[in-house]
């Protein structure tokens, strides 16, 4: 339905509308004192004051060029347009549907009697919690900043850290009543044009009836809906975000949702951290191979310990095997109930640490465990070894530092422990065959999970299992195909190339030796050593 020029009749559609909301204002009004018009607008998602100074006073008194002029009705819209509104964000709208849903997004329509378009005003302002650090992705060394609701703050966070022509942001619309604005970021000239269509596509084809969260999103993008192991990954921080899109990768951006999406994704991505390439590499070389030890410790520890008391407690030592035997003596349940009751309890203690507030929840965690587990050791419901196994296992899944990645191990952990408690060491090979079968048959968007170990690449190997020094990747992950394949400096050959002329322009300009061989120089009546010159300096 389009706009017929009479206003009550636009008035009364648009009332029967909207007209029932407590937040709806209408306001009658004469533009240039001759002219009769309407406004409207909820009251609870725009800025009155603009309204009040930027549409309302402007429209009702003429511009001073034309006020000893007369304004003729074919001339009126044009005039409005482009000499009376003060604001920049309007625009001509003929459309009801469009108009409504305006209003219903935070906008003010104007309409003009005799004209046969309505003006649409951009005066959506909402209340918003201020930008914080992120309470999900705890930082050591880094920026503090994290994403919120809003998506024009989301997006100026992006556009704070990337300031380039090539930084290219696609919106759409999804949802039928929810009518979310979707983002959809990446780098021209960077980013694969085959991977941006998919996404497109991907998100194109999803007809829901709202999208609440960007969790919605990537239930329905993923490739496969069966896998415990995330395909998509998300996070809360800014710096991560720029960080993959310089890789090649694209972002997904939801308003009203804090949280971005980022494909394709490699599972080496969720144990790794800011930190692993804020800080110097060696050490944080060191820390990743801890967090993958926890990593496994989190998977297996239980159903190895299943399978050795249960069928090869040949495996232990004498003396150990002694003490593990003493501590079990009591126990009247077998290893596998044993260990199966400890970890579902540990769950559902974990669980409702994070429902609790949060006042109440980290004292619950410390009493419930030391208080449940040190009943439990004493009623003779589990014995002392179960409680550190199960202990160890927990703390080794807190070192994951995404959660979704960390919950799939949770969750297959349970699995390997009946299959340890059946068939011994052959059913935790069995399962471990199983889970890593299933690994190297995931793709996300196409690419293989397991990359670049599977199909192996020696580039994006230096930066897997440990984090090689900046200079040595200079090439972006070849897996994902950009169209610019080198990211640390098209002159050099290789990273080598770039450390190596920078060592050879650094100088130890404060060595005291330097000041030595100063001095002696001139005391024999010789010029010291020019040190603005490499090639005469001691350089490193």
């Amino acid at each position: 339905m389009k706009i017929s020029g009479n206003l009550e009749d636009t008035i009364t559609i648009i009332d029967s509308l909207l007209g029932m909301n407590a937040d709806f204002l209408k306001r009658r009004f004469h533009v240039f004192g001759q002219y009769p018009a309407a406004v409207f607008y909820y009251s609870s998602m725009t800025n009155s004051t603009m309204i009040n100074s930027e549409i309302l006073k402007p429209l009702m008194y003429p511009p001073p060029s034309l006020e000893s002029e007369s304004i003729a009705e074919d001339q009126l819209k044009s005039i409005l347009f482009n000499d009376s509104l003060y604001h920049s964000g309007g625009q001509l709208e003929s459309s009801i549907s469009i108009l409504v849903d305006g209003i219903l997004l935070g906008k003010t329509i104007v309409v003009v009697d005799k004209l046969d378009e309505a003006f649409l005003v951009h005066t959506r302002s909402l209340d918003k919690r201020a930008i914080d650090q992120p309470a999900t992705e705890q930082v050591i060394r880094g920026p503090r900043e994290g994403f919120i609701e809003m998506l024009d703050t989301n997006i100026s966070l992006l556009r704070y850290r990337l300031p380039t022509i090539d930084f290219h942001i696609e919106t759409m619309e999804i949802g039928r009543r929810s009518k979310s604005k979707v983002a959809v970021c990446y780098l021209d000239g960077v980013t694969n044009l085959d991977l941006l269509k998919e996404v497109n596509k991907r998100l194109s084809n999803i007809d829901i009836d709202a999208v609440l969260d960007s969790g919605y999103l990537e239930q329905y993008i993923e490739d496969n809906h069966l896998s415990p192991f995330p395909q998509v990954q998300y996070t809360e921080r800014p710096d991560k975000v720029v960080a993959n899109l310089l890789e090649g990768r694209v972002a997904i951006i939801v308003d009203g949702s804090p949280l971005a999406l980022v494909v394709p994704t490699v599972f080496n991505q969720f144990y790794q951290t800011v930190e692993d390439y804020t800080e110097r590499f060696l050490l944080m070389s060191a820390i990743r191979m801890a967090r993958l030890v926890a990593l496994v410790f989190s998977l297996i520890f239980p159903s190895l310990y299943v399978a050795i008391i249960s069928f090869n407690p040949e495996l232990i030592p004498t003396e150990f095997a002694v003490a593990v035997a003493g501590g079990r003596a009591g126990v009247p349940f077998p290893a596998i109930i044993e260990v199966l009751v400890i970890e579902i309890s540990m769950e559902v203690l974990r669980e409702a640490t994070i429902r609790l507030p949060q006042q109440v929840g980290g004292a619950l965690s410390i009493v419930g465990v030391l208080v449940v587990g040190q009943a439990a050791v004493a009623a003779g419901f589990a014995s002392p070894i179960t409680v550190v196994i199960i202990a160890l296992t927990t703390i080794g899944s807190f070192a994951t530092p995404a959660y979704n990645a960390a919950l799939a191990l949770r969750l297959l952990r349970f699995p390997l422990i009946i299959m340890a408690g059946i068939f011994g060491l052959y059913g935790v090979m069995i399962g471990l065959i199983l889970i890593l079968n299933h690994l190297l048959s995931l793709k996300s968007f196409g690419v293989p999970y397991m990359s670049p170990l599977v199909p192996g690449n020696f580039q994006g190997m230096k930066d897997v299992l440990i984090r090689g020094p900046l200079w040595w990747m200079s090439d972006r992950p070849s897996f994902l195909q950009t169209i610019e394949k080198n990211r640390l400096g098209t002159e050099a050959e290789s990273g080598f190339d770039v450390m190596e002329n920078l060592h050879n322009q650094t100088e130890n300009v404060l060595d005291p030796m330097n000041e030595k061989k100063s001095k002696g120089a001139s005391v024999d009546g010789e010029s010291p050593p020019d040190n603005g010159d490499p090639s005469r300096g001691n350089t490193v």
